[in-house]
Order: C-alpha cells, then structure tokens, then sequence
C-alpha cells in the first residue's frame, strides 16, 4: 500500500477513535484517559504502518517493535496513574475546565481530535522506513536502536524514583530530588524526547527520513513551551511554592546536568 493511502486510512481511523474515545471520557466525566489513549495509539499506528508497508520485511518489524515497547510501557503506566486518581481528574484538565468554561464541551472535542492529529504527524517517524525496500541495517538504523534502549530506560527510571519518592508518606509536598531528579527537574520528559530522537534516527537510514527530524523538534517545543514543562512547573509552584522555587534555581530544567549551588545570603551590616 502506498504511503500516502496508509496515512489517509490512519488518520481517518484515529480521528473516528478519538471522537469515541471523547464521548466516552465525557460520560466519565474524566478527560485524562485522552493521555493513555495518546500513548498507546502509536503501537497501533506503527503496527499498521508495518502490516501495509512495502519495505524490507525485518525493518518494518523492528519499526513495529520499537513503537509498541515504548507506546505500551509509556501507555501502561499512564493508565495506572488515571486508575489510581479516578474520579479525581488530572489537575491539567481540572485547570482546562476553568479556562474553557463556558464553552468547555466543543473545545475538548477539538481537544481530542488535535490528539488524533498529533499523532498522525509524529507517527510519520513510523511511515517512511517501513516503505524503504532496501535490505539489511543503515548504520543510522542500529545507532537509533541502541539510542532507544538507552531513552526508554531512562524513562522507566526516571518514573519508577518518582512513583517511589510519592510512595514514602514522609515526602508528603517534597520536592523530588532523588536519583536522575536531581540533575533535571523534569527527566522523565527528556528521556520521553529522546525516545523520539532515537525513532527519527531509525528513519534517517530511509529515504526521506530527513522530513522526521519535525517530529522530535515539534515534541522539543511542545514539552518546552507549550503542554509539558511550562504547566507543570506552574502547578509544582502553586503547590511546593518555596521549595520548587529553590529547586529551579539549583536544577536544570530538561537537559540533565550538575546541580549548581545556591548563592549564599549576604550578610546585613
């Protein structure tokens, strides 16, 4: 099947599953599932993109098999968080529910289908190499797998010493500063980019694979500027207040790096 029919019948596929999947979150009355749903649609993309692309056998499997290790441990782990808050909505969307009242209902409908979109132009990392015929692995194909085994443990670290942090009653309204917490405020988003490096790097070894490089950039942005840190870090203040103050003046935002040392307090005369 040619690239272009694939990418037409994936996003029709996902705009309609995503229509559902908000009629069901609205019954709920909980739109954090749109996260889960968000990972785990990736494993179902690159698992079609596999069964009706026309490359190399090995690499459309290995395509596959990458997206579903990283989509389902991610989508997993998201579910287990909804589950153990459920009714109580992620404070994102309780946020949400204050900025759109009024016209709440047809804005997260929107919501959803841009979640749909989104993952149709990041998946484009899956559609390019499973249509590329040649045999046997491009350099940039193995350096992108050791990549990713590299990103999605980081990953699961990086998750597994938060969830074990929030566990200990005594870190109660604690800032996490354990383990690879101590070098990036926000780890588990820098591995999750890296993981979509690690993808680009895959479909570099393909013709075309230069246009998957606005994957990783675009996720670069969004976790920068727009949906990931920016968010967090304003609901970690109204939260933490002084302390994350303290820890954002000591810890890289993204990029893990060395703590740097709080000035001291001058001295009054």
């Amino acid at each position: 099947m040619s690239a272009l029919s694939l990418l037409i019948l994936a996003t029709a596929a996902l705009c309609v599953g995503f229509g559902v999947l908000y009629l069901v979150a609205r019954r709920l009355d909980n739109y954090g599932i749109v996260d889960v749903a968000w990972a785990l649609a990736f494993s179902l993309l690159a698992g079609f993109y596999a069964m009706g692309g026309t490359g190399w056998l090995e690499r459309r499997w290995l395509v596959a098999a990458l997206a579903a290790g990283w989509s389902l441990r991610l989508g997993m782990h998201l579910l287990l968080r909804v589950a153990s808050h459920h009714p109580v909505e992620d404070r994102r969307y309780v946020q949400l529910r204050r900025d759109w009242a009024g016209v709440f209902a047809p804005k997260m409908a929107g919501f959803f289908q841009l979640q749909a979109l989104s993952v149709v132009f990041l998946g484009i990392v899956f559609l390019v190499p499973v249509q590329n015929p040649v045999p046997g692995w491009h350099g940039l194909e193995i350096a992108g797998v050791v990549l990713w085994l590299v990103a999605v443990g980081g990953e699961a670290v990086a998750d597994a010493q938060l969830a074990a942090f929030k566990r200990d009653p005594a870190n109660r309204g604690q800032v996490c500063t354990v383990g690879l917490w101590r070098y990036s405020r926000h780890p588990n988003y820098f591995f999750e980019w890296l993981v979509w490096v690690a993808f680009c790097l895959v479909a570099l070894g393909s013709p075309w694979g230069w246009v998957t490089l606005a994957a990783p950039a675009t996720l670069l942005y969004l976790l920068l500027r727009v949906t990931g840190i920016p968010l967090t870090e304003e609901q970690a203040v109204r939260s933490k207040g002084d302390a994350y103050r303290r820890y954002q003046q000591t810890t890289s935002t993204f990029f893990p790096w060395r703590p740097a040392k709080l000035p001291r307090p001058s001295l009054s005369p």
